[in-house]
């Protein structure tokens, strides 16, 4: 197996860039959903913790993950695509990226705005507290998160129509 991709198939990094973001997403999604309903505590204080550090990894996988996109080719499309479901294929994984970009830019932004200090791994950032701010934040973030859910609810339905209607398994690409 190759470590890059090529024309055909997807390499290594690719398939370990996908599966690992995948499963962190799974992972992260539910916690966030679980952490809304949390009363103030150090229960809460904790589970925020782990969802921040959480996103922060996964913000940092998706810029190397692009970078590494940008040096290496997406392998193509079959020819029995038509031309608007290859539009369609660009433009969710565009904004799956963008989605995970904007959550955790909100996300930190809500903190920092709420007069927290966020750790980001590299340093310590801390701005003066707008609650008006933070709240705005606090919205895109949410909206974020609804828009990747149906982003990757997008994703997975394409790979299982391929698979029924077009007998064409795109899953075999990225495994």
């Amino acid at each position: 197996m190759r470590l890059t991709n090529n024309l055909t198939e997807y390499g290594l990094i690719s398939k370990i860039f996908h599966w690992i973001s995948a499963a962190v997403l799974f992972i992260q999604i539910p916690l966030g959903f679980y952490l809304v309903d949390l009363d103030f505590s150090n229960k809460r204080f904790f589970i925020e913790n782990i969802h921040v550090t959480i996103g922060l990894s996964i913000f940092y996988l998706t810029i190397l993950r692009l970078i590494f996109k940008l040096f290496n080719p997406t392998p193509a499309l079959k020819n029995s695509i038509f031309v608007g479901q290859r539009f369609m294929a660009k433009l969710n994984h565009l904004l799956l990226y963008l989605s995970i970009l904007v959550i955790t830019v909100s996300g930190a932004l809500k903190k920092l705005y709420s007069g927290e200090i966020l750790d980001l791994f590299f340093f310590n950032l801390e701005i003066k507290d707008n609650f008006d701010l933070a709240e705005l934040f606090y919205e895109i973030h949410i909206i974020g998160n609804y828009t990747l859910i149906a982003l990757i609810v997008l994703h997975i339905s394409a790979v299982i129509i391929h698979k029924l209607l077009f007998k064409e398994n795109l899953l075999k690409k990225i495994l």
